[in-house]
């Protein structure tokens, strides 16, 4: 017996903006809400996006920023370790507007944070997933610097949305440093989670808000 599955359309990966749709048709057809107004004039507050890998947390992170009236300062956690890493940076570069201000911190993004936290500004700190892993390849307390973190968007008034991804969704690792840095990751996002006025979750391009709307 064969099964024709017929032409099947190739599907583009989203780019900022395309998240952001006024309705939603759902696999059953139905018409869902909208998730999110389109017209986000003012990035307010604390909010964390977290996603699996691929699954369009970074390119919805960037839709919030449609029609922002903050001036936009992307953090970037990662280092062009090698060819493969380069050409992911790149294309995060290419599918941002030339109005972004980027600045390159592996390590002290707090620091960074701190010194640029003036009125107006509103940062995009991606991803906290990569900065982990270089806290501990760099033999710093990640708890520590998780909590200085937390500590410090807590006590500040700051327009930040910050992208991390889940890893604790899949099989559980074999090897022990693969583990501690699942273990790591998980309670980073917890306590960003707390942190955060507004966190989304994104499941196949989709955002699912799981606390607190977020606000025009």
């Amino acid at each position: 017996m064969s099964l024709s599955l017929g032409k099947v359309d190739v599907v583009e990966e989203p780019k900022p903006g395309d998240l952001l749709n006024e309705t939603v048709t759902n696999v059953l057809g139905g018409r869902m809400q909208p998730n999110l107004t389109n017209n986000t004039r003012k990035v307010c507050g604390k909010t964390l996006v977290l996603g699996g890998s691929r699954s369009g947390k970074s390119a919805f992170a960037e839709s919030l920023f449609q029609n922002c009236e903050n001036n936009k300062i992307y953090i970037a956690t990662a280092q062009a370790m090698d060819t493969e890493m380069a050409s992911r940076i790149d294309k995060h570069r290419q599918q941002r507007d030339e109005l972004w201000q980027t600045i390159e911190e592996p390590l002290d993004i707090i620091t960074t944070i701190k010194k640029c936290n003036i009125t107006g500004n509103a940062f995009l700190v991606d991803c906290l997933t990569i900065w982990l892993s270089n806290l501990i390849h760099a033999g710093r307390d990640v708890e520590r610097e998780s909590h200085k973190l937390s500590q410090y968007l807590t006590n500040n008034n700051v327009d930040i949305v910050m992208v991390s991804n889940e890893v604790g969704l899949g099989i559980i690792p074999e090897n022990a440093l693969a583990r501690q840095f699942s273990d790591y990751a998980g309670k980073l996002n917890q306590l960003m989670a707390q942190t955060a006025e507004n966190v989304f979750f994104i499941s196949a391009g989709l955002p699912i808000s799981l606390k607190t709307p977020y606000k025009k």
